[in-house]
């Protein structure tokens, strides 16, 4: 049975991914900051959920301790926020730290724990928000930063880790019916949960660094 981390996955498309891996008979290893959460969690079948907050390094460190020495196949950060729509220093310093630094960090800290294992892939929930070159409307500074940001450091771990055997992906989810995503947005967490496992299933060390939507279609840096 292999095993899957994913970050965030308490409520919409984490969730949603979850559940459709738990479905599926993987071993699936989340996370949550809320007690209440990791409880309901832990009710589903083949899921073992810890507490973390990924901003504090503590955290990181206390949770990548508790994790048993078995080998992790897929790491997929999905813990992320979309902060002030205008730039507020604290707030977008926050949004940083959560969309960019922490996930650059866990995947420094599991690197040998995916190493160890079969599929050895990694893959960012980042955003088309992200894409300088899809950017025609302005706005939105921070969060269209972070998520800049995030493609590339992740980018350059593809580059970084491939030596390691490790492929990794950066997943456009889609605009999806979530609290962040709105009631308005195109598809719902299935699609978008769906159609982002394709694309990790199609990650290789061929193709490692790419930046695609759920669908599979290349988007610009």
């Amino acid at each position: 049975m292999p095993t899957i981390l994913i970050t965030g996955g308490n409520r919409g498309i984490g969730r949603e991914l979850v559940e459709q891996y738990a479905k599926d008979g993987w071993n699936v290893i989340t996370t949550a900051r809320d007690q209440t959460d990791i409880a309901d969690l832990n009710r589903i079948e083949n899921v073992r959920a810890h507490r973390l907050d990924v901003a504090e390094d503590n955290e990181i460190d206390r949770f990548v301790d508790e994790l048993d020495d078995e080998p992790i196949d897929v790491f997929i950060n999905n813990a992320g926020i979309y902060g002030p729509r205008t730039p507020k220093r604290d707030e977008w310093l926050e949004l940083m730290n959560v969309n960019v630094i922490a996930p650059t960090l866990l995947a420094e800290r599991l690197k040998d724990k995916v190493a160890a294992s079969e599929q050895k892939k990694m893959a960012v929930v980042t955003s088309k928000m992200g894409s300088i070159a899809d950017n025609g409307s302005g706005g939105s500074i921070p969060y269209r930063s972070s998520k800049a940001a995030v493609n590339a450091a992740w980018k350059s771990l593809a580059l970084d880790y491939k030596d390691e055997g490790i492929s990794a992906v950066m997943l456009h989810p889609g605009w999806v019916q979530t609290e962040m995503g709105g009631p308005n947005a195109l598809i719902d967490t299935e699609t978008s949960a769906s159609g982002m496992r394709e694309q990790i299933e199609e990650t290789s060390l061929d193709n490692s660094g790419r930046f695609v939507d759920y669908a599979g279609n290349d988007i610009p840096w």
